[in-house]
């Protein structure tokens, strides 16, 4: 199978990379069947949400595309991977925490009007979005698997906040965080199978990590190494690569799987 122009985006907030290498055993087998590449992420700095959602989705720094903190609450203005892709006439959708409806259909949010939006016009054409940390991450991957067989988007990004809450309450070292990289890893495990037999490339990555004493936002290696699993339906992968690689290289590497135009302000080098 060739895979298709399409692209399923699992930011897993708050996750960890040696806490994903560890406890994500599907993962972990399609990396040892040469059916994933896995690469270490060195995240950029503030490692924080908002802004690592947004230098994701632009390929920007912090100081470039402004979303300094988690305080900033406007729609992003640089060119992001929703865009490129509606500008390309393709179709977009996302089950994410409502900060994402925020930088890329309409801020301030609207809990009632914008919880769950398909309309053609936005950036974020078919929307699922939640507002309580600990909503459940069973419900957000049903979610993101029922926008799969309804819509077929071009691009869908997967937003589950599981990680990020049960590390900011327990810690990483916690039984509690790290039974949570299993569930996720099942929970994936029901879907990815799916999505490859679709042909979409996809694409399981954080935001940051945490530390033992609950943390993010500083510059360490456990608040900033996240993995990259890489899937590519029908190609033999790499397995581990070993390979170091940038956040920045996420948003323009993601443009050229869904064959768009990538926009001149995505500077860093794609993956591929």
């Amino acid at each position: 199978m060739t895979p298709a122009n399409k692209v399923v985006l699992v930011l897993s907030d708050g996750l960890r990379y040696d806490v994903a290498v560890q406890n994500m055993g599907f993962l972990g087998h399609l990396i040892e069947s040469r059916l994933a590449s896995l690469y270490q992420v060195t995240g950029e700095l503030p490692t924080m949400s908002r802004p690592m959602y947004e230098t994701v989705h632009t390929g920007l720094p912090v100081m470039a595309h402004g979303i300094y903190s988690n305080q900033v609450v406007r729609r992003s203005n640089q060119s992001n991977i929703f865009q490129a892709t509606v500008d390309a006439g393709k179709t977009t959708a996302a089950a994410a925490y409502w900060w994402f409806s925020e930088l890329y259909n309409r801020a301030p949010y609207d809990p009632i009007n914008d919880r769950e939006v398909d309309d053609p016009s936005l950036l974020i054409q078919h929307g699922r979005f939640y507002m309580q940390d600990d909503f459940p991450d069973i419900e957000l991957f049903s979610s993101a698997g029922l926008l799969v067989r309804r819509f077929q988007p071009d691009y869908l990004l997967v937003h589950p906040m599981g990680m990020d809450h049960l590390g900011e309450t327990y810690g990483a070292d916690s039984y509690e965080y790290r039974k949570n990289a299993i569930r996720q890893d099942v929970l994936l495990a029901n879907l990815i199978p799916e999505w490859m037999a679709l042909g979409y490339n996809i694409l399981v990555t954080g935001d940051h990590g945490i530390s033992s004493d609950r943390m993010h936002g500083g510059t360490t290696p456990d608040m900033r190494m996240v993995p990259l699993f890489f899937i590519q339906p029908g190609i033999t992968c790499e397995g581990d690569t070993g390979k170091t690689i940038s956040h920045l290289q996420l948003a323009p590497t993601v443009c050229k799987l869904l064959d768009v135009p990538i926009p001149e302000t995505m500077a860093a080098p794609t993956i591929i």
